[in-house]
């Protein structure tokens, strides 16, 4: 009786019209579709006689160089580009992230969440980039009618866009899937806060200099390889068992490397006024200049050598730029703490059993995969730069000024001179 009346609820389920999706408990965890091997057929074609383990090695080294001659590229067609390049990586990250959450949950047929996680992408970017053309372009925002009025009104604009998404949200829940749906919530605003923010930290230290981008980029780029080289010839001791194929020669082996690539390169960029200058709007051309007379952080200085280091080289001093001393924070962080972020990838991929988060690049996974270091990393440097590097920057203070009223200008001027005389810097002319 009791099989008889299961079978009856069962039928009446049926006739009612309540699909099978509805009738999920919130509860369970499919699996993501594995993607397939997308290694071009030319290279599967003359690498066929390998081992997979070094037909992996070859995969990984071209793939690398052919991703390296790229960056150069577009290191070489200036700031522009590399923020847009930014840009592009961020969404395709965001993308990757997303859509594991809708392989996982799409059976759900949850309303709206890749409407709504697009949507919360758009606010946040246009929050994010309006407080930059805000922050950097300030005299073009001022000159223009348009944009002035979008940047007094920026942030109560982003406001309105995010709560308008939130009603959405709020209207889209459905009674049996509430505990799913503010999970893709969370899924979506924790991943906004890990790639859209990050990306936005990154163009930010691109305007302190393409120094300050390139170098603790290429530093990452370096221990990743270093660590791998030496861990696929000398790797003999598991590191952390997230990521079972890390080894501890290679991760002592990429932290020396690094180091001492992150101060060969500091010095060759160093002495190059593009590569140093922060990246300025000149309103008189409309355009981005990097020109400027490089500060004292890129001048050549005599530092005095140890004792021991003195006996050993012979050398009393040696010139270096203070950037190098500054790169071997950045080249140590990238190394010690910068593949805790790898880590961080690999626990996430091991939670859903995926290998990649996407197949975009054969032997290399998704752009998620080669980034997940390089997010820690640029909040670090804006960190760092924060702390021990920028000072007040005079163009900014004119620029606040200027958009002062005439009282409030004459008032601060006033103010100003008094301080000047006191300290005697100018004459008491009154």
């Amino acid at each position: 009786r009791v099989i008889c009346f299961q079978r009856g609820s069962e039928n009446e389920g049926k006739a009612e019209g309540v699909s099978e999706s509805e009738t999920k408990p919130d509860t369970g965890l499919p699996e993501v579709p594995v993607p397939a091997d997308d290694t071009p057929e030319v290279l599967n074609k003359a690498l066929s006689g390998l081992s997979s383990r070094w037909k992996n090695w070859w995969v990984r080294g071209i793939l690398t160089l052919a991703m390296i001659s790229f960056f150069f590229i577009i290191i070489y067609l200036g700031p522009m580009v590399l923020m847009l390049i930014v840009l592009c990586v961020q969404i395709k990250c965001f993308q990757e992230i997303i859509h594991i959450g809708y392989s996982v949950y799409h059976s759900y047929h949850l309303p709206w969440f890749r409407t709504l996680s697009w949507y919360f992408l758009l606010c946040v970017n246009y929050f994010f980039y309006g407080e930059t053309v805000t922050d950097y372009f300030f005299n073009l925002v001022q000159r223009e009618e348009p944009l002035r009025i979008l940047s007094k009104y920026h942030r109560l604009i982003s406001f309105a866009l995010y709560l308008t998404g939130f009603c959405m949200f709020v209207l889209s829940l459905v009674k049996k899937h509430y505990r799913l749906q503010f999970y893709m919530f969370g899924w979506t605003h924790v991943t906004l806060l890990i790639v859209v923010t990050q990306s936005h930290l990154i163009i930010h230290n691109l305007f302190e200099g393409m120094i300050w981008f390139i170098v603790p980029i290429s530093c990452v780029i370096c221990n990743d390889i270093m660590a791998y080289m030496f861990g696929f010839f000398f790797g003999r001791t598991p590191l952390i068992k997230l990521s079972p194929k890390k080894t501890w020669e290679g991760f002592i082996g990429g932290f020396f490397s690094t180091v001492v690539f992150g101060i060969l390169l500091s010095y060759v960029m160093a002495g190059y006024s593009f590569f140093v200058c922060p990246v300025e709007f000149n309103s008189d051309h409309n355009s981005f200049e990097v020109d400027c007379v490089p500060s004292d952080l890129f001048q050549l200085q005599d530092y005095a050598l140890p004792a021991t280091l003195e006996s050993l080289t012979g050398w009393p001093t040696v010139r270096l730029y203070p950037f190098q001393i500054h790169s071997i924070s950045l080249s140590a962080f990238a190394s010690l703490m910068g593949p805790f972020g790898g880590f961080f990838a690999s626990g996430f991929k091991r939670a859903f059993k995926i290998k990649d988060f996407a197949n975009t690049i054969p032997g290399h996974g998704g752009i998620m995969d080669r980034f997940d270091c390089q997010y820690l990393m640029a909040t670090f440097v804006n960190v760092y730069i924060a702390s021990f590097i920028r000072g007040p920057n005079p163009a900014k203070v004119v620029q606040q000024l200027l958009a002062l009223r005439l009282d409030q200008q004459l008032n601060i001027f006033n103010s100003l001179k008094s301080h000047l005389i006191e300290r005697g810097l100018l004459e008491d002319v009154a």
